[in-house]
């Protein structure tokens, strides 16, 4: 049975409690997992990532944490700036007490990774693109990344900076974290089969973007047999691993 030590505390900045659960080795590299929509930090085991990722846990370290989602993206009737506000406090969550923790918990020394699935995959490209000084790359799988998708094309100034696809865009050419993307492991991987529609559209277009910056990425489009569904997400998350761990270029 593979081991998950649990943590909780109240986050200062969402002011409420907040679950995080611990697998695998304090000396392997840490990778923060954010987990699909609405769904909570047992996501990865509750649909068996974890156990499909049993015989990599000697070399990594897997912190998945809750997310506030029912507030933010899936709030469809909710007041839309408070909706973009409640996000950036999530998003300081991620970055002012997650991060500080993980780099307690762990050992290796190593920058942690972003990753996640579907809106999990937003959340991880949110967090790296905005902070590659913080982050040794990011796995993206069937993500949407254009933050008006949600919102039925609204943005303000706080959704804008929670929308990778629209920042990314506007980035000037000599903007110093391209030099810091450049010096990343990113892939952004989608399938093209049911339920991929606007993951497919926004994958290609930030795929784009990263291409006329001059950012090095792994884009990868897989079969039209292959849906936006777990069995799928395993295979690629054990696909692309030895590339975001750096066993192979």
């Amino acid at each position: 049975m593979i081991h998950c030590k649990e943590v909780n505390w109240h986050s200062r900045h969402l002011d409420r409690n907040m679950n995080i659960r611990i697998y695998g080795s304090a000396d392997g590299t840490p990778i923060l997992v954010f987990p699909t929509q609405d769904a909570m930090s047992d996501n990865f085991e509750n649909f068996g990532m974890i156990d499909a990722l049993a015989n990599d846990l000697g070399r990594v370290q897997l912190f998945c944490v809750d997310t506030v989602d029912t507030e933010t993206w899936s709030n469809t009737w909710g007041d839309k700036a408070w909706r973009a506000w409640r996000q950036e406090a999530y998003y300081t969550y991620i970055i002012s007490e997650v991060l500080p923790f993980i780099s307690m918990e762990n050992s290796s020394g190593r920058m942690p990774l972003a990753a996640g699935c579907s809106l999990g995959a937003m959340h991880a490209a949110i967090v790296f693109f905005r902070r590659p000084d913080l982050f040794g790359g990011v796995l993206a799988l069937s993500g949407v990344y254009d933050a008006k998708f949600f919102t039925d094309g609204w943005m303000d100034g706080m959704l804008y900076e929670n929308s990778p696809l629209d920042f990314l865009s506007n980035m000037p050419a000599d903007h110093p974290y391209i030099e810091l993307y450049n010096q990343r492991r990113i892939v952004l991987c989608v399938g093209q089969g049911a339920w991929e529609d606007e993951g497919r559209r926004t994958t290609a277009l930030m795929g784009d973007v990263l291409y006329r910056k001059g950012i090095h990425a792994w884009v990868d489009f897989w079969g039209y047999d292959v849906d936006h569904d777990w069995a799928w997400w395993k295979n690629q998350f054990s696909y692309f691993l030895p590339f975001m761990l750096g066993e192979q270029v």
